[in-house]
């Protein structure tokens, strides 16, 4: 596996995995050009940065604002069970990462300056380029907002979590889906004993990944 020498952390693994998952295609994630390849050339690339912690979208935002330079900084929202209940949640999807394109020999130094950038991920003498089908693909699915919703669908069988009180963190199986009243029917164990009971769609999460 190939490994960013400018950081250890596993974070290209999880931009290549996540990158994959969410375009839902197989694609070559990263290329490499050499520091004397790029300086001689003239065709914008999309370079993965690394940025400071949580400050992916001030760098992104910084980078457009000052530099022109076109970035793409995407985020997940997501449903999680907190003590108020089912409650939605924006992350980035690339913790610590950001992609911006632009000709490296006339811009790199001003970017790998720029606040809240904490360098470019390079392998060695090499520096990583994201490929283009990779960044559309993303952009498609993200949207003009850079937000990718997930929001599994729930279905007969599936094992949930219910995520507001009286039942808050005990887990169920789905038994019945009533779509005119966004509820669904789910039979849990309370008390030692399985009891089925109708409860709103909102109010409950996948308790794992369905297969």
């Amino acid at each position: 596996m190939i490994r960013d020498s400018s950081d250890r952390s596993p974070g290209v693994a999880c931009l290549k995995s996540t990158a994959v998952r969410v375009a839902s295609e197989r694609f070559s994630f990263v290329m490499i050009r050499s520091r004397q390849e790029l300086g001689s050339s003239d065709e914008a690339y999309w370079f993965c940065l690394r940025t400071q912690p949580k400050h992916e979208h001030v760098a992104a935002a910084v980078l457009r604002r000052e530099f022109s330079i076109p970035c793409f900084s995407p985020r997940l929202r997501f449903r999680k069970a907190t003590r108020r209940g089912a409650v939605w949640f924006v992350e980035p999807m690339f913790p610590g990462y950001l992609f911006a394109q632009f000709v490296y020999r006339l811009r790199h130094r001003a970017v790998e300056h720029a606040s809240g950038v904490a360098g470019m991920v390079h392998f060695g003498d090499n520096v990583a380029i994201v490929e283009l089908d990779v960044i559309s693909a993303l952009q498609d699915k993200a949207g003009q907002e850079e937000v990718v919703t997930i929001d599994p669908e729930i279905e007969v069988g599936h094992s949930v979590t219910i995520a507001e009180p009286p039942f808050l963190g005990l887990e169920a199986v789905v038994t019945r889906i009533l779509p005119a009243k966004e509820r669904v029917k789910v039979l849990l164990e309370v008390l030692g004993r399985p009891v089925e009971t109708e409860i709103s769609t909102k109010k409950v999460l996948p308790a794992r990944r369905q297969a």
